[in-house]
């Protein structure tokens, strides 16, 4: 069909090779958990464990990114006449999940630390372990942010958020741990501990969030509803109405059902030709989508009793 082939035209890009970020953050993840460690056995630091403790989260996430992103590469099935790209929202739901229990593992360890706490040592070293691998998930966050936002992927997105939240939650930490070698308070540490772990869970359910919005078929976003106004302006002063307007998410894919009302004095072929230009210039508008058109004379008042969803 014409508007299979101008997809492939369009969208020749192989979302199978977005694996290799994943890979990525694993890394990332892993030369982050050796560093954050090592400062924290230096030093003593709550503050630093609990940065330790985020970077297993974040190495967790990474291998749920990878399998989510493999599986929503595959193409569409007999099972999956829609294709597997909403695989992506369950890479988000889970990495939340994660983030919430390492933010009570958190919570304990600042909690216990409260009630006992202990001098800090060797910070000098330490705070210099755990900047290098600040800058490590920064380098990794940029990477991530910019590939989820070009292929319109969501698990990338998340899993530069969640290491973008690392590294502002580490930047807080060694201003905490800095606090102290300077003003000797140590109930300071433990205090930082608990606002990371506070701002852990606030991450955490903001990617719950978004993704059971997804999984809901949450309608595309204003800024898209407007390209698809625009496109549809075009045709009114041509005398094409519209009605039935539906849209739905699922991941980097979109999907746009129309009713498409033409002059009953229009032949099957013009409103044909009518309709597939309508579906082609809002896909261009949007990116990856997949567009449905029905098309209805616009004089037929039967035209008017299929609106709704369940008609």
């Amino acid at each position: 069909m014409k508007a299979e082939s101008e997809q492939k035209t369009l969208f020749p890009f192989d979302r199978s090779r977005l694996t290799r970020f994943a890979w990525l953050s694993i890394a990332a993840a892993l030369i982050t958990i050796a560093l954050k460690t090592i400062a924290y056995l230096l030093t003593g630091s709550v503050g630093l464990l609990s940065d330790a403790i985020e970077s297993v989260v974040n190495l967790a996430g990474a291998a749920m990114a990878l399998g989510m992103l493999t599986i929503a590469a595959l193409p569409p099935d007999d099972n999956h006449s829609y294709g597997h790209s909403k695989a992506e929202y369950f890479s988000s739901v889970v990495e939340g999940i994660l983030i919430i229990v390492a933010a009570g593992s958190i919570g304990y360890a600042a909690i216990n630390r409260l009630i006992y706490p202990r001098p800090l040592e060797q910070l000098g070293f330490g705070l210099i372990v755990s900047v290098f691998a600040s800058l490590i998930n920064f380098g990794a966050s940029r990477i991530l942010m910019k590939a989820g936002k070009q292929y319109n992927s969501i698990t990338l997105e998340a899993d530069a958020q969640h290491l973008m939240t690392d590294v502002w939650t580490s930047a807080g930490v060694l201003v905490g741990v800095g606090v102290v070698a300077l003003t000797k308070w140590l109930p300071l540490d433990a205090i930082m501990g608990l606002v990371v772990a506070a701002n852990i869970i606030w991450t955490g359910v903001k990617l719950i969030r978004r993704s059971i919005s997804g999984l809901m078929d949450v309608a595309l976003p204003e800024s898209e509803m407007q390209a698809v106004e625009v496109v549809l302006q075009k045709y009114r002063q041509k005398g094409v109405e519209f009605h039935a307007i539906r849209t739905r998410q699922a991941a980097s894919r979109r999907f746009v059902s129309i009713h498409v009302l033409v002059p009953g004095a229009w032949t099957v072929h013009d409103a044909h030709h009518v309709a597939e230009n309508i579906e082609h210039d809002i896909h261009t508008a949007l990116g990856e989508a997949v567009v449905i058109t029905h098309v209805e004379p616009v004089e037929d008042e039967l035209s008017m009793d299929d609106i709704e969803l369940d008609r």
